[in-house]
């Protein structure tokens, strides 16, 4: 069964770094589309980044534009999101998504990941 497990979630200062990697498993997905989004209780779940399948194609919310870069490794069947410069409205569970109907962008990603808890302190 496919599946995508994300990893390096955890608790950080405000202005430090963290990497989250995510790995699939079952199936490969290297010609679709994947993405991060974040979700805060009580919030709907948001875009947060995407790369599409051959990475040429990046797109990232506003919020995190110059902060974030994502990343994949197609050979390795994982997507990785640097997060620089973290800040307290950062803090989310971040979930790894992939979109196997659209090569570009996560669309209606139909794959998700079991989440990853980011906490930046102030």
């Amino acid at each position: 069964q496919a599946q995508l497990v994300e990893s390096g979630g955890g608790l950080v200062q405000a202005g430090g770094s963290l990497r989250l990697s995510c790995a699939a498993s079952g199936r490969t997905f290297s010609s679709a589309a994947m993405g991060w989004f974040r979700q805060v209780p009580g919030k709907e779940r948001e875009f947060v980044a995407a790369i599409s399948w051959n990475g040429a194609s990046i797109f990232y919310t506003d919020s995190v534009k110059d902060r974030f870069v994502i990343s994949r490794d197609t050979a390795k069947n994982t997507v990785n999101l640097q997060m620089n410069s973290l800040k307290p409205e950062d803090t989310a569970v971040y979930y790894c998504a992939a979109d196997t109907s659209n090569n570009r962008y996560t669309n209606r990603p139909d794959y998700w990941g079991q989440g990853t808890q980011v906490t930046v302190s102030s």
